[in-house]
């Protein structure tokens, strides 16, 4: 064999491997919240909280958790895990393969924010003219009320 094709050889065994491990995908553990809903639906119909995208026992439907801030649907692995939970708020733990979420964990939201009189942590943030904001600088003279939402509300 010549030095040219032996180069040859071994470049296109490492570009094959390359693509191979591309196409395989590298499992990332992590935590992801969203609502359960069923594979029936579009992202858009998710996202416009459509009724047939909690609708119970459609043949063939698998369930999914739906994350409306970055508009991602991931199929759930196993699916016992979900059942019951069409339309809740859950966080699901686990390993993200391609758009499969391979659970270790599936937990209901029970409480989200503060509870009445809890005191709120200390943060910074811009406000909508690029002002940064903190909970001193937004004081009142009778307290504070803070009001969040998603702009996509509207």
């Amino acid at each position: 064999m010549t030095n040219l094709s032996l180069t040859l050889s071994v470049a296109f065994f490492f570009v094959s491997g390359l693509s191979m491990a591309a196409q395989s995908g590298n499992p990332s553990a992590g935590t992801w919240s969203g609502v359960i809903i069923n594979n029936n639906c579009s992202a858009d119909e998710a996202f416009a909280e459509a009724a047939k995208c909690t609708e119970k026992d459609v043949p063939g439907a698998k369930f999914v958790l739906y994350d409306d801030t970055t508009r991602q649907m991931y199929l759930l692995d196993p699916q016992g895990p979900a059942m019951g939970h069409l339309g809740d708020s859950m966080t699901a733990t686990g390993t993200l393969e391609g758009e499969t979420i391979h659970l270790t964990s599936l937990k209901l939201h029970t409480a989200i924010g503060l509870a009445v009189g809890q005191k709120a942590p200390a943060f910074s943030a811009p406000d909508q003219f690029g002002r940064q904001q903190t909970l001193d600088t937004l004081k009142g003279p009778k307290g504070t009320v803070l009001l969040f939402f998603r702009s996509a509300d509207w």
